[in-house]
């Protein structure tokens, strides 16, 4: 095997080639080509919606693609479903492992086999063996750490003679010392000639595991090839659009429209919770406080953390001075705070109900539509208000929310949230999955918030869009705050570097 991880002149174990997937307009990967050898890590890397984990759903037959071929040791092959992907030794190894919890490990691993459970049992300690792995067969899956239950599926894998694994996320649940234990297997494997396409946020990674790495940025590859051709800086570069340095490099220095000698509105003091910890920021009355960061980075667990829809593992909240650190949800609301979820189907919209009722329901909380009876009146004049002030498009107050398009839904539940008069909102990722007009509709309500002195927290993925409308943006990466970024800093080779964990000193802390 030679030294940047091809294997000899030998086929390629998985070939992708002018792969194109669409979901009805919506390009979602734009002709991929890819390979992966014998012995092989390859790092994928992308930010939120680059079009990687449909890539993985099409390479497990989970998604057939519409355009362009796949073809493993050389053979071109359909994947049609899964098990076409189990039957040519393709495995993938979840970001959360999908184990039976009250089986023990060994029933785990050879669940779904026809074979004799004597047989089944000699190849599964011979494997381990083999490899150098000591796991406790008999044990308990709920009794297993998260690197242990990896290990599991892994194991999974390797006794369905997997020679390709796919490893998503496989760190970001993992401590310190149980990342280097992954990284001894993933080399182990390498070593039995077992190629690995490893899925990561984690930049440091690709130069500690990996022997190839491939960039992919709204739905095509920018840049691939042996890991000992690039540096960190040319991985950033390839996460960036091709214009970012001249169209949105800078912003506009000078003199901020917030008073930061004004008393805070919204204040995390070392906050902690399931996903994130010591988490401490500030936001001031009209500021837009831009929070960027990556799937996984704890983003949205702190929001629902703070509104109450999580329990909180460690420090404060205070709201306008006043701690409302573990408070119910409709405590928080009536405190002045209230969140627009990122997924609005599942958590933002009643789909089978009204307008009206759609963004009424959370003024319910604090009786202003009656205690008893609905109070009619005030219900269309709170509805009508937002669907004028938001042109929103909608045929009545008494159209169902579900039948609305995606940008006058998020519109609704803006609205919703809104209807409360809180003093700051949480936006979390506000124009995902809408078209390019109803997003320039969000931004100019977002404008018009700000400027009437409401305070904003925003969460998006999309760098662009926090340095168009951020006053301040402060990064997430690991569930800690690892940058924070003023006016002219606010770009998005900064952003993006210090999501995936790269931060110049004279970057952190304003």
């Amino acid at each position: 095997m030679e030294a940047n991880g091809k294997a000899g002149n030998s086929a390629p174990l998985l070939t992708v080639r002018g792969i194109y997937k669409s979901f009805g307009l919506n390009a979602v990967l734009k002709g991929i080509d890819l390979d992966v050898m014998p012995g092989e890590v390859l790092a994928l890397i992308g930010g939120n919606g680059a079009g990687k984990s449909t890539l993985m759903k099409i390479i497990m037959g989970i998604y057939s693609h519409d355009k362009g071929q796949l073809s493993m040791n050389g053979e071109a092959v359909a994947l049609n479903r899964p098990s076409d992907a189990l039957a040519r030794g393709i495995y993938m190894v979840p970001q959360e492992p999908l184990l039976f919890p009250n089986m023990n490990v060994e029933e785990n691993i050879t669940i779904g086999f026809d074979r004799g459970k004597a047989e089944l049992h000699r190849e599964l300690t011979d494997t381990m063996a083999d490899i150098g792995w000591n796991l406790d067969l008999s044990r308990k899956a709920s009794s297993l750490s998260i690197a242990e239950q990896q290990l599991v599926e892994i194991l999974r894998g390797i006794l369905r003679h997997a020679r390709l694994l796919i490893l998503d996320e496989p760190t970001s649940a993992l401590t310190f010392d149980e990342v280097k234990s992954l990284f001894k297997v993933v080399r182990d494997l390498r070593e039995k000639g077992i190629g690995i396409i490893y899925i990561t946020h984690r930049l440091a990674e690709v130069f500690d595991i990996a022997t190839h790495v491939a960039i992919m940025r709204d739905g095509a590859i920018t840049i691939q090839g042996p890991v000992s051709g690039f540096t960190r800086e040319d991985l950033v570069k390839g996460l960036l659009p091709p214009d970012a340095e001249g169209s949105v490099q800078t912003r506009e220095a000078g003199e901020s429209s917030v008073d930061y000698a004004a008393d805070p509105v919204l204040e995390l003091d070392g906050f902690s919770g399931y996903g994130f910890s010591d988490v401490s920021l500030k936001v001031w009355p009209g500021e837009i406080l831009g929070v960027a960061g990556v799937v996984g980075a704890g983003r949205t667990e702190m929001a629902t953390t703070i509104f109450g829809m999580d329990k909180a593992l460690g420090g404060r909240v205070l709201l306008n001075g006043r701690d409302i650190t573990g408070k119910k949800t409709r405590q928080v609301i009536a405190a002045g705070l209230n969140y627009v979820p990122e997924d609005r189907h599942l958590n933002g919209l009643f789909k089978i109900c009204d307008v009206a009722a759609n963004t009424t329901s959370a003024s319910l909380f604090g009786g202003a539509l009656g205690k008893v009876l609905l109070n009619r009146r005030t219900e269309y004049d709170i509805t009508e208000k937002y669907v004028k002030n938001f042109r929103t498009k909608v045929t009545g107050h008494d159209q169902l929310a579900g039948s609305l398009s995606g940008g006058n839904q998020q519109k609704i539940v803006i609205g919703r949230s809104l209807a409360t008069n809180p003093g700051i909102v949480i936006l979390d990722e506000p124009t995902r999955g809408i078209d390019a007009a109803a997003r320039g509709d969000v931004y100019s309500i977002i404008h018009q918030l700000r400027e009437q002195g409401l305070s904003i927290l925003l969460i998006s993925s999309d760098m662009e869009e926090l340095v168009e409308l951020a006053d301040r943006v402060v990064t997430m990466y690991q569930g800690r705050i690892n940058a924070e970024f003023r006016k002219a800093d606010i770009n998005q080779d900064n952003l993006t570097a210090a999501a995936f964990g790269i931060v110049e000193q004279e970057a952190k802390g304003a």
